[in-house]
């Protein structure tokens, strides 16, 4: 294959499966083909594997290893852990507390929530993305049966101060559940410590394959199984367990709590030089959020479309979002920069960039030389920039077809 090389900067999307992941998983595509729940030693060995990959799981989360239940990603085990205390509440208590700007698999289940008699509280945010910690204390009531607060957001990378929500819905008698797939592998967390029931997480975002996640259950914490058939996962998710994946999730688990202090250190490092060299170098710019992931930058530029950025970049070779993953196909504007108040000429032009270990400085400096000029032939070509929308009247009031068709600012009939 002859593709060409890629700038990859969408990392929050999906991520790389690292070289050390891939050599792991490949012998359970050949030799070590056993079914873990097999009582022959021939599945006992692979059985081994699952529980030292469990281990190594929850040594990057701070937790116990029976607290880990594998999953298929992150979507899964947001349903279950919502859906499932839902559940084994059996009724009692029908109210979900959420966010404003959770990803879909939270957001959407909790549309469908409020469909079927559920009521589904969402809590604001301000403009630089920080939750608002009142309106969350006032919306919690003695019929909420659980707080889902994503720990980073997916599009504009802020972080939620988890800490300080959990003692809340401790205080209060609430469980408290957290979306923390773009967090694991990010940024430091201990369980152990920290006032969380249920955390979901997903492989593919910290350079495991796709298709492996996790969800983890506090002791104690009542859960029902969201599918339902064999005993594995100690009853709490049914299914032959997905091996390669589960081997692969541990190695990089291991890999990431190794590595985390250099990565936050070198990631932050990238993303600030980019911030900063686009913030110099572009007319418009202006950076959505703060209190950030270290790898994340989401950054407006007033008047142009994201997608056009995005076609332009591609064509160069960089490969960056528009949003999330999940959302980047829709035309309209981000559910996250409508929550922040970021202005309409703004928030269609939003891209993110989010970066890996496997970024270099001449990556970053790559694309600090080039946007400039991919903003700057946007903005000639856009009829929502003010200077031009003024010669362009100018232009009208003397019949020049130049004008933007239905612009209604001049007299000419286009």
């Amino acid at each position: 294959m002859n593709e060409k090389p890629v700038i990859y900067l969408d990392n929050n999307a999906t991520t790389r499966v690292a070289p050390e992941v891939r050599d792991a998983i490949l012998p359970f595509f050949t030799d070590l083909y056993g079914n873990p729940s097999s009582i022959h030693s021939f599945g006992g060995q692979v059985k081994r594997h699952v529980d030292q990959a469990r281990q190594e799981l929850a040594a990057l989360l701070g937790a116990q290893p029976d607290e880990v239940v594998f999953t298929a990603g992150g979507s899964e085990s947001d349903n279950q852990a919502i859906r499932g205390v839902l559940e084994a509440l059996g009724g009692k208590k029908r109210h979900l507390v959420t966010s404003r700007v959770e990803h879909p698999a939270v957001r959407s289940l909790g549309q469908h929530l409020s469909k079927i008699g559920y009521r589904v509280t969402e809590i604001g945010v301000d403009h630089d993305g920080a939750l608002d910690m009142e309106e969350l204390s006032a919306a919690i009531g003695d019929d909420t049966a659980l707080v889902s607060i994503m720990w980073a957001n997916n599009e504009t990378g802020v972080l939620f101060p988890i800490e300080e929500i959990g003692a809340l819905c401790r205080r209060r008698g609430v469980l408290f559940h957290t979306d923390a797939v773009q967090a694991v592998g990010k940024v430091p967390i201990d369980l152990s410590r920290l006032p969380v029931d249920l955390l979901s997480l997903s492989g593919h975002k910290l350079h495991a394959p796709k298709g492996i996640g996790a969800l983890f259950i506090r002791r104690g914490t009542p859960v029902s199984p969201l599918i339902i058939g064999g005993h594995q996962e100690r009853g709490r998710r049914a299914g032959t367990e997905n091996v390669p994946g589960i081997v692969g999730l541990g190695v990089a688990a291991r890999l990431a709590r190794q590595n985390l202090a250099q990565e936050v250190r070198e990631l932050s490092a990238l993303r600030d030089r980019l911030e900063q060299g686009l913030l110099r170098g572009c007319r418009g710019a202006r950076v959505n959020g703060k209190n950030r992931l270290p790898n994340t930058l989401n950054i407006s530029f007033e008047y142009i479309e994201g997608e056009s950025i995005l076609l332009h970049l591609d064509e160069i070779g960089v490969a960056a979002s528009s949003g999330s993953a999940c959302t980047s196909g829709s035309l309209e504007p981000s559910h996250v920069l409508r929550a922040m108040g970021v202005p309409f000429t703004a928030a269609h032009g939003s891209i993110r960039f989010s970066l890996s270990r496997y970024n270099t400085r001449q990556e970053i400096d790559f694309v600090i030389e080039h946007m400039p000029r991919i903003v700057d032939k946007l903005r000639e070509l856009s009829p929502f920039v003010p200077e031009n929308n003024r010669q362009r009247q100018w232009q009208g009031s003397v019949g020049n077809p130049a004008c933007a068709p239905g612009c209604g600012r001049c007299s000419s009939d286009h």
